[in-house]
Parts: structure tokens; C-alpha cells; sequence
């Protein structure tokens, strides 16, 4: 680790801090629970620049690849083929050294790439617009609830309990400081224990004129699709409108788009689209709606005009924050957009095109369809949820706690879960399994086996 701050340096400013040591003003910033009595002991020593690099290998080799054959973890992040020629093509100069979107005199290229992210983006969702991305899938959900609140001037959320929690738990604290003192404006759905979709009963007899929006996952967090058509009527029936969230974006390539089937704020988490699983991310929020509606969405837009000469011009068509507008019509604080990730979802879908996205979304449910019924009929495991899936499904251990399960794959260098329990307690011993077109026919049988053998 390199130290710029000498002895004198540190001793300067803690004079000038108003403070006698660094363990002092620790104690006056940081909560007193937050702070360990312990000291760096089992940190190492200093080494040289050889040795680092030996040492940091030898911690890379105990990580398992994400998408060599063995990874069957989901729960919102997945482990899709990338080609090798995404990460070549955003790493040429002309994009790692673009100035700022704002200066459009300076960064067409730039602009013109988020322009056609946006257009991609638009077909996936079956929008007529879509902005220039969000920070990830989760935010771009919460901010689609609180566009809907814009648009509807009503402030309850119903939320599906069967959308993926963390996505709820953002859209919660998003929400949180808007709603008078006492008053719970982020309501949940219930979801029916056979299908695992929303409970359309419920989501019916909630609905009323105080409900601004209806926000489900498409497909959900146990990968069940839900039936967008009848949640939608019901929400435009009672004046609310459908956010929808969909965490695995490859589904959309087999799937309906969301808008065409109700949705009139749908929303995506773009990692699958051309970005790693790295330890869960990075993320892009994909976000689109109605040229009607456009005015009210957060983030940005990039728009094609015509120049004095004819020519092509991209510019900075819409940008809805205080930065740009008035603080009281801002939509939304957000900074920037997820430039780098962005491009990467567009080279990425350009070198797929959509029959390739159609295949790949065929070959990850095809796997998931398989794997599920062979699971299923292994002694000591049983299906949870009977709905229509894409590449994700739930399933029970009846004897040896997920936990365990997990542990004893991981042994076997098979990745799955997550345990739907740490978010479900009535789902304690059930395991979330997905599949990607990475997997094989060996690597499922590999699974199975060790299922067969752990699971005993």
C-alpha cells in the first residue's frame, strides 16, 4: 500500500482538525458499534513487486469462473456468454477518451452510441422511447414508481412480494422520505403459493384511486413470467399504471415485450446483456415509456437531428435535472448514466443481433426446462412453483438444508443458489437454480450427480 502522508503530514492535520491522534478522530466520525478494538494484525507483510503478483495469482485461482461450465446461480445477475470482441471494441481509445455527452461539438461518437443503446433498448422493451440508461436494474425500477406518482398525482405503490426483495428494498428507500410521517405508501402483494406469480386476487382488491402504480418482475425473483396482460388491465381499470422489472434481460429475447402487453413503465437490468458476473455486477438500468410520458422520465435522452448542411447530428435531446431545469421540475438527481456499461450492452446486442438473442434465450430455457424435470425426480428434492418459467426455477431439498447444498456444490465447483430462505422464510430449504447457454449437457449431469450425491 502506498502512504503519501508522512508523520509530519498526519501530525499537521490532525493539529489543524482540532484533534491529538488519528484513533481520535475515528472515535468523533464513526459510531462507536462500527469500531474494532483489534488492530491489522493478520495483515501481512510488505512485500515486493514479484511476490505481490504471486500472491494475488494464487488468490485469483481459488475463484471460480462464472461462465466456464458450472455456474447455475441467479437470483438477478447471470452468467451469459460475452464475446471477447465486446471488451476489445469499448477499450479502443475513441471511447475511453470521449469528453462529456453535454458537449455534443466534441463527443458525436459518444452521442450516437448512447443513441443507438437507446434504440435497442426501446425494441427489447417495446417502448416508442427510452433513456439514455440508470444506474442498474434496481434504481430503475424506483424511479419508474416515482414517475408514475408524477404522472398520476397519486402516491401509493403496490409492490409484488414475488418481485426480487432487493429491488423492493430500493424502491422503499427511494420512497421513504415522501410519504407524510406514519403513512405507508409502498404497499405489498402477496404471491399464490402454487404458481409463485402475483396474486391477481389481492393485487384486485388493493386497487383504488389513491394507487399510482402496480410494480412486478418480469420474470419474477422464483423466474416465474408473470401474466402481464390481466395484472395490467386491472391497474389501468383502477387508474394506476404497470411498472414492470425484469432482472434477466435475455428472456426478453423469446419473451413478449413488456409494453406491448401493458406495461407502461417497464424496466430491465442490462448485466446479461454483454457485462460479467463480477461478484453481482456491474449493472445498467434500462428504462423506456411512451413519447407522451417522455417529459416526465429521469436520466437522459439523445436525440438525431439534421445540421445546417444536411448532415446527421446527435444532441442532448432531454435532461431532466436540476443541473439542466429548474429544481422543481427536475425528475430526478441522477449524475450520469452508465456510459462505459452501455456500450457494452449495445456492442454486445450489434454482435448478436436479435435471431442470436432469440437463440441464446432459447438454448438458456431449453436448459432450464431439462434440468428442472431431471432435479425433480431425484429422491429428496421436489418442484416449488408450477408456473410458466424462463431459465430460472425454484426447488426444495427435503432433507439436507440448502445451506449445506450449497456448500457441498461449491466443494464440487458448482455454483447455484441463492437460498430463496434469506429473503423468504416460508421458502427456508429451497434453492433457486438458473441456467445460461454457457451449460452443456456433462455440466448439467455433473449437477445432478452431485445433487443426487449431496442431497442424501
Amino acid at each position: 500500500m502506498y502512504t503519501p502522508h508522512t508523520d509530519e503530514d498526519i501530525r499537521r492535520m490532525l493539529e489543524r482538525i482540532g484533534v491529538g491522534s488519528v484513533d481520535e478522530l475515528f472515535a468523533r466520525a464513526v459510531p462507536g458499534e462500527m469500531l474494532t478494538s483489534g488492530g491489522f494484525e493478520d495483515v501481512p507483510e510488505a512485500m515486493d513487486l514479484a511476490s505481490l503478483i504471486k500472491t494475488m495469482r494464487a488468490l485469483s485461482d481459488r475463484n471460480t469462473a462464472s461462465c466456464i461450465g458450472s455456474c447455475f446461480a441467479g437470483g438477478g445477475a447471470y452468467a451469459h456468454l460475452v464475446h471477447p470482441a465486446v471488451d476489445q471494441i469499448i477499450s479502443r481509445s475513441e471511447f475511453l477518451t470521449a469528453y462529456t455527452p453535454y458537449q455534443a461539438e466534441v463527443s458525436q461518437g459518444t452521442l450516437q452510441a448512447v443513441f443507438e443503446f437507446q434504440t435497442m433498448v426501446a425494441e427489447l422493451l417495446g417502448t416508442q422511447v427510452a433513456n439514455a440508461s440508470m444506474y442498474d436494474g434496481a434504481s430503475a425500477a424506483a424511479e419508474a414508481a416515482l414517475m408514475a406518482r408524477r404522472v398520476t398525482k397519486r402516491n401509493k405503490v403496490l409492490v409484488s412480494e414475488a418481485l426480487h426483495p432487493e429491488y423492493r428494498h430500493v424502491i422503499r428507500t427511494y420512497l421513504a422520505g415522501l410519504a407524510p410521517e406514519g403513512v405507508e405508501e409502498v404497499l405489498t402483494i402477496g404471491y399464490a403459493k402454487d404458481t409463485g406469480a402475483t396474486d391477481t386476487v389481492a393485487l384486485a382488491g388493493r386497487l383504488g384511486d389513491d394507487v399510482a402504480a402496480v410494480v412486478v418482475g418480469y420474470p419474477n425473483v422464483f423466474g416465474v413470467v408473470e401474466d402481464l396482460t390481466s395484472i395490467a388491465k386491472a391497474a389501468h381499470d383502477a387508474g394506476a399504471l404497470l411498472v414492470t422489472a425484469t432482472a434477466e434481460p435475455v428472456s426478453l429475447g423469446i419473451l413478449e415485450a413488456p409494453a406491448v402487453l401493458g406495461a407502461d413503465i417497464p424496466t430491465a437490468e442490462g448485466q446479461a446483456l454483454g457485462l460479467p458476473v463480477s461478484f453481482g455486477g456491474p449493472g445498467v438500468g434500462l428504462f423506456g415509456c411512451s413519447k407522451k410520458k417522455a417529459r416526465h422520465m429521469p436520466g437522459r435522452l439523445v436525440g438525431r437531428t439534421v445540421d445546417t448542411r444536411g448532415k446527421n447530428g446527435y444532441v442532448l435531446t432531454l435532461a431532466m435535472r436540476e443541473q439542466h431545469i429548474r429544481r422543481e421540475r427536475a425528475t430526478s438527481n441522477i449524475c450520469t448514466n452508465q456510459g462505459l456499461c452501455a456500450l457494452a450492452v449495445t456492442v454486445h446486442l450489434s454482435l448478436l443481433g436479435p435471431e442470436g438473442l432469440r437463440e441464446q434465450a432459447l438454448m438458456s430455457a431449453a436448459n432450464a426446462h431439462a434440468l428442472r424435470e431431471r432435479i425433480a425426480a431425484l429422491d429428496g428434492f421436489e418442484d416449488v412453483f408450477d408456473g410458466p418459467f424462463f431459465n430460472e426455477f425454484a426447488i426444495r431439498s427435503k432433507r439436507v438444508p440448502v445451506a449445506d447444498l450449497i456448500e457441498g456444490l461449491a466443494e464440487r465447483r458448482l455454483l447455484a443458489g441463492p437460498a430463496l430462505g434469506r429473503w423468504y422464510p416460508e421458502l427456508a430449504n429451497v434453492l433457486l437454480v438458473s441456467t445460461t447457454e454457457c451449460l452443456c449437457t456433462q455440466d448439467m449431469d455433473a449437477l445432478v450427480a452431485a445433487l443426487r450425491e449431496v442431497g442424501r
